[in-house]
Parts: C-alpha cells; structure tokens; sequence
C-alpha cells in the first residue's frame, strides 16, 4: 500500500520542491503540492477544500495552483484559483493530469510531479508573468495530509509549516 508520507523520499521532496521554486521564477502564480494516501471524497471537491486549507485562495492575484495526489487510491486533481480560472479556457490543467497519470502509471511518481510543476510553470507565465517585485506567499514544501491519521492530517503538517514558517520570520 501507498503511503502519502512515505510516497516520496526525502531526497525526491527536495527535489519537487526545488522545481517548484524554478517554476515560480517564471510566473507570478504559486503552485502547491498536496499528497494523501486515500481521497475519502470526489478528488476535485477534495482538491478545493484541501486548497482552501491550505490558504492558496488568499494570493493577491487569486492565481494559485494546486496539484493534489492521493497515491493509494490513485486519484489526482490540478485545480486553480479565481484568477487562473477567469484567465484561462476550459480543460486547461488535462495536460497536466494526463503527465501525472502517465508518470505515476509507470511509476516514476516523483519525475512525474516534477514534469507536472514545470507545466504547470509554463503555462502560468503565459498568463501570469512573473513580476520584479513578485513575492512569494505560499511555501514551496510538498504538504501531506492523511485521513488516517485519525482525522484531517493536514492540520497537524499546516501547523508545523506554519511554525517553521513563523520561526524563519523571527530569525530575518
């Protein structure tokens, strides 16, 4: 069985995260990795709620992106905020499904969630262009979430993010 936390080895994290940052000097959007083992609803409604939590519906250009990755149940969902979505045709982010779904078929999870962040680059900058004074308010970690954790995981990791966040700003 797949697990979110384990889904990734550390050094695979760093580097999503890393093609996250690359992809982000590109585009003024912001793009966030979600990863639970098992979607416990329809994976868009899941992706929505998980993006709200995750507080992506808060940028100043509403243009955030979330990639959300159930890896046991194999549910995958790319959903963008207001911003994106006025901006944007129809059937924008099937691409990127289509490169997950492939990816993850073969089991090349990571080089799949990397190929996916660096689409996901490319085509925010057509939209979205990245700015001088672009600053960048989401972090760039992979969160993970588990409903088996005896209730919404996700809490516990937003936390933990928040406070490492919160003690990096203290130490500026």
């Amino acid at each position: 069985m797949l697990r979110a936390r384990t889904f990734l080895t550390k050094e695979e994290r760093h580097s999503i995260e890393s093609a996250i940052a690359q992809a982000e000097h590109r585009t003024s959007g912001e793009i966030r990795i979600h990863i639970e083992t098992n979607c416990p609803s329809e994976p868009k409604e899941r992706a929505l709620r998980t993006f709200h939590l995750l507080g992506m519906n808060k940028t100043a250009n509403r243009n955030g992106v979330l990639i959300y990755v159930a890896c046991n149940s194999r549910d995958i969902a790319v959903i963008g905020d207001k911003g994106i979505n006025n901006a944007v045709p129809d059937g924008f982010w099937k691409d990127v499904v289509a490169l997950l779904t492939s990816s993850f078929s073969e089991g090349k999870y990571a080089d799949g969630l990397k190929g996916a962040v660096s689409l996901v680059g490319e085509k925010l900058s057509e939209y979205f262009p990245y700015m001088r004074d672009d600053v960048n308010e989401l972090a760039d970690e992979i969160s993970i979430g588990d409903e088996e954790d005896g209730g919404d995981g996700m809490r516990e990791e937003m936390i933990s993010q928040a406070e490492m966040l919160a003690n990096d700003s203290e130490d500026a």
